[in-house]
C-alpha cells in the first residue's frame, strides 16, 4: 500500500447513500483487507448521507475493513414502515403551538417540522456509530480527519466541521462563503448535514440552525485536500451515463412534488460533476507548471498561490466512482416488485406513483426517500460490483 494519507469523499443523496456502502465493501474485498490490517483511508469527508457513511467509517478506522459489513447490515435493516414515516401533524395543518406541545410530550425533537418523522434516523446515527471510539481515534492520531459540511441557515454559509488529529495543521479556506470549525463531531453535526430541507428538520448546533450541507457543498473535496490528502477516492451518486435530452415536452403543469425531485437533483447531484471537473483542471494546471517551470520559478508561483488561497496547488491522484446503473430506475423497478405499505397518505401516494410504468420524476424523488432494506441491498450490490469491476484501478490507486 502507498504511504501518505488517502482520503475518501462521500456525496449526499438520501437513500441513494447505500451505493456508497457497496463501494466501500467492494474496495475492502478487492484489497483483501481484514480487521487486523491498516485502514485504506485516514481522511474521511462527507455531506448529507455521505456524512453518515463517512462518520461510521471514520469511527472504525482502527480496522482495516472499516467494519464495512456492519455498515452494509445497517443499510439492509432499514424498513419503509419504520424509516419512512411521514409526519401527520405537519401534513394535516395542526397549529404550530399544538405541534410544539406534542413534540414536548413525545420527546421527539423536530416532529411536525418536516415531512418525515426524524426519530428513526436520529436513532440510527446516535446508536450505530461508536462515538467514543471516533473521538479516541482522532485524539490518538489513527484518524487524521473527519470533515462534514452543513449549511448555516442564518447567513447561508457552508460550515466545515472538522474533527482532526490534534497534531496536524488545518489551513481553513479563505472563501467568504465558507467557514471551518475545528472540534469534536457529534450526532447533531451529522444530523444537521443530513437535514434535507422539507424532508428532515433543521438541527441546532452551538450557535445556530443548520441544514443539509449538500445545498452548497455536496462534494467536500477541498477540505480533504487541506487536511493533507495525497490521494482522493470520490463517490458520486449520479448515474455516470446520464444524458440530458435536448427537449422533453411538459406533460402537465409541474406540481410541488415534481419540483422537490428536480430541486434535489439540481442541489445534490449536479454539483458533483462540476467539482470533479474543477479538480481535473487543477491537476492539469499543476502538470503544466511542473513541466515548464524550473525550481525558482515554481517556488514563486507557489508563494503567490499560498498568499491568495492559504496553500499552493498540488497534483492529486484521484479515483472516482459513480453508479453504473440509474438509481432512480432501480427504485421504480423495486417498487413495482413489492407491495406498497401504508406510511401516510402522501408517502403512500408518492410510492404508488413511482411504481407506475410511466413514472419519470417520481422515481428520482423516491430514490432519495426509499429507506428500505431491500432497495438498499440492490444499491449495495451495484456499488460492490462497480468497485470489483475496476479492481486493477483500485489496486493501482492504493499501491496494492
Amino acid at each position: 500500500m502507498h504511504g501518505g494519507h488517502s482520503g475518501i469523499v462521500l456525496s449526499g443523496g438520501g437513500a441513494r447513500g447505500a451505493y456508497e456502502a457497496g463501494i466501500i465493501r467492494g474496495l475492502i474485498d478487492v484489497l483483501g483487507l481484514r480487521a487486523s490490517d491498516g485502514p485504506p483511508f485516514t481522511i474521511f469527508t462527507g455531506t448529507s448521507v455521505g456524512a453518515i457513511n463517512a462518520t461510521f467509517s471514520a469511527a472504525n478506522v482502527d480496522r482495516g475493513d472499516l467494519n464495512a459489513e456492519q455498515l452494509v447490515h445497517l443499510w439492509c435493516n432499514l424498513s419503509l414502515e419504520t424509516h419512512l414515516r411521514f409526519d401527520p401533524l405537519r401534513l394535516t395543518g395542526v397549529p404550530q403551538q399544538i405541534r410544539r406541545w406534542l413534540r414536548l410530550a413525545s420527546g421527539v425533537d423536530g416532529l411536525g417540522q418536516s415531512l418525515l418523522d426524524p426519530a428513526p434516523l436520529d436513532a440510527v446515527v446516535r446508536d450505530a456509530i461508536p462515538w467514543s471510539r471516533l473521538h479516541a481515534h482522532a485524539a490518538e492520531g489513527r484518524l487524521r480527519a473527519l470533515i462534514i459540511a452543513a449549511l448555516r441557515i442564518a447567513d447561508g454559509r457552508t460550515t466545515i466541521f472538522a474533527e482532526l488529529d490534534p497534531r496536524m495543521d488545518f489551513n481553513p479556506t479563505r472563501d467568504p462563503r465558507r467557514r471551518a470549525v475545528r472540534g469534536s463531531i457529534t450526532p447533531m453535526h451529522v444530523l444537521a448535514s443530513a437535514a434535507i430541507p422539507l424532508i428532515f428538520p433543521a438541527r441546532r448546533v452551538a450557535d445556530g440552525w443548520y441544514c443539509d450541507g449538500g445545498l452548497r457543498f455536496n462534494t467536500p473535496i477541498a477540505p480533504a485536500i487541506r487536511a493533507g490528502a495525497e490521494r482522493l477516492l470520490v463517490v458520486s451518486l449520479q448515474h455516470r451515463a446520464s444524458v440530458v435530452p435536448d427537449h422533453v415536452p411538459d406533460r402537465v403543469y409541474p406540481d410541488p412534488i415534481f419540483l422537490i425531485g428536480k430541486v434535489l437533483n439540481a442541489l445534490l447531484l449536479d454539483p458533483v460533476t462540476y467539482d470533479l471537473q474543477v479538480l481535473g483542471r487543477f491537476n492539469k494546471m499543476v502538470e503544466v507548471l511542473e513541466d515548464t517551470l524550473d525550481g525558482p520559478a515554481r517556488a514563486k508561483v507557489d508563494k503567490v498561490l499560498s498568499e491568495t488561497r492559504g496553500m499552493p496547488y498540488r497534483k492529486l491522484e484521484t479515483l472516482v466512482f459513480s453508479p453504473s446503473e440509474d438509481l432512480g430506475q432501480i427504485a421504480g423497478r423495486h417498487l413495482r416488485g413489492r407491495s406498497i405499505p401504508e406510511i401516510g397518505r402522501l408517502g403512500t401516494w408518492l410510492l404508488r406513483r413511482a411504481a407506475g410504468r410511466d413514472a419519470t420524476w417520481e422515481v428520482d424523488l423516491a430514490s432519495y426517500l426509499l429507506f428500505d432494506g431491500q432497495f438498499a441491498a440492490r444499491l449495495i450490490e451495484v456499488g460492490h460490483r462497480d468497485a470489483v469491476q475496476r479492481a486493477d484501478e483500485v489496486k493501482a490507486f492504493f499501491g496494492a
